[in-house]
């Protein structure tokens, strides 16, 4: 089932946020978000666009959400899309539905253009932008340094 995320899905989405966060590259956050963070998060995103999670017997199995591409009005058809799967629930047709699901929300509300920022190499991530549509436009080397090593950023735009 895929809904709109609550406040007491918080929790839940730390749980798979802050794997990411403590082992892998993907996400260039380097501590680990409070519930109380992630609440604010919620509230913040939830405010003026879509953040939804993905249910499976009542567990969270995923989120995935739009945030502002950029604070200035001309930006104002333009979001950043993100999405996360609990590493058990990743390369099983999730994510495109999540992320399809998304996508649809910010069709419905007349937003023009989504992008998807990937920490490179991530063939995963890759894949399912491009299978729901995103071209890559863009590449930044050694923007990111985490783990003791650079990373590369890709940009994934989408006109809706």
């Amino acid at each position: 089932m895929i809904r709109s995320a609550t406040a007491d899905d918080a929790g839940a989405i730390c749980d798979i946020y802050n794997h990411y966060v403590a082992t892998t590259v993907v996400t260039f956050e380097e501590t680990r978000v409070t519930i109380e963070e992630m609440r604010q998060r919620l509230d913040d995103v939830l405010s003026s666009h879509p953040f939804l999670v993905a249910e499976a017997n009542g567990s969270v199995r995923g989120f995935a959400y739009a945030s502002a591409w950029r604070a200035r009005s001309a930006y104002r058809f333009a979001v950043e899309t993100t999405i996360y799967l609990a590493p058990d629930s990743t390369r099983r047709g999730l994510g495109s539905e999540l992320y399809g699901n998304l996508i649809s929300q910010l069709r419905v509300r007349r937003l023009h253009t989504a992008i998807g920022i990937v920490a490179l190499p991530n063939d995963g991530s890759t894949a399912l932008h491009e299978s729901l549509g995103y071209v890559q436009v863009a590449e930044l080397k050694q923007v990111g340094w985490k783990f003791d090593r650079w990373i590369d950023v890709g940009y994934w735009q989408l006109t809706l």
